[in-house]
């Protein structure tokens, strides 16, 4: 019986655990709520991979600093309801909310409301992000599925595919045409 209750506590703490997907809250991170109201409608079948075009971060303490900033300046100066992308992925190897699974985002004009936005921190043309930030961003999308937030047949591109921009750089860029999911013409299939 004793180990019984064991397990059933240890399964609870899991599912629980695994609820979040590992990621940062934006309350813990900045202190609020997200100002954002829009309901994503879910789940979505669109995953979109870009760069913040920033200093990477590799502390817990220089990654928060780095996710307030960008929030500060897509309110600020973009005028934004809220930070944009619904996640954002430190050198830590850790992921930071933004608009979340549950929010529509303001990260791909023509597709916010049915897709995620994940955006790695750091500008990543000549280099990757580090092998733990990968691995998180993976972890996530896989929770995402798991979790019915993503359907299990997403599509995984680059923000380049779908807008006039570099993000997410070009070594970024071809490190994730080896992901799953990945999808080459994605202007002609998802339009």
């Amino acid at each position: 019986m004793k180990y019984l209750l064991i397990f059933a506590f240890v399964a609870k703490f899991a599912v629980e655990a695994g609820a979040d997907c590992g990621v940062v809250p934006m309350t813990e991170w900045s202190g609020s709520a997200s100002l954002r109201k829009t309901p994503l409608p879910g789940p979505v079948n669109i995953v979109i991979i870009q760069h913040a075009v920033t200093p990477t971060c590799a502390t817990d303490v220089d990654c928060q600093n780095f996710v307030n900033a960008i929030r500060q300046y897509q309110m600020g100066k973009l005028h934004f309801d809220d930070i944009g992308p619904s996640f954002l992925v430190g050198d830590n190897g850790k992921v930071y909310e933004g608009a979340g699974w549950d929010l529509v985002g303001a990260h791909t004009l023509g597709y916010n409301n049915r897709a995620i936005g994940i955006s790695f921190i750091g500008e990543f043309t000549d280099k990757l992000p580090s092998a733990e930030a990968m691995e998180a961003a993976k972890n996530l999308i896989a929770c995402g599925v798991d979790q019915k937030h993503l359907t299990a047949d997403y599509h995984l591109v680059g923000h380049r595919q779908l807008t006039l921009t570099q993000s997410p750089g070009d070594a970024l860029q071809k490190e994730i045409q080896s992901w799953p999911h990945w999808l080459d013409n994605a202007k002609e299939t998802l339009n």
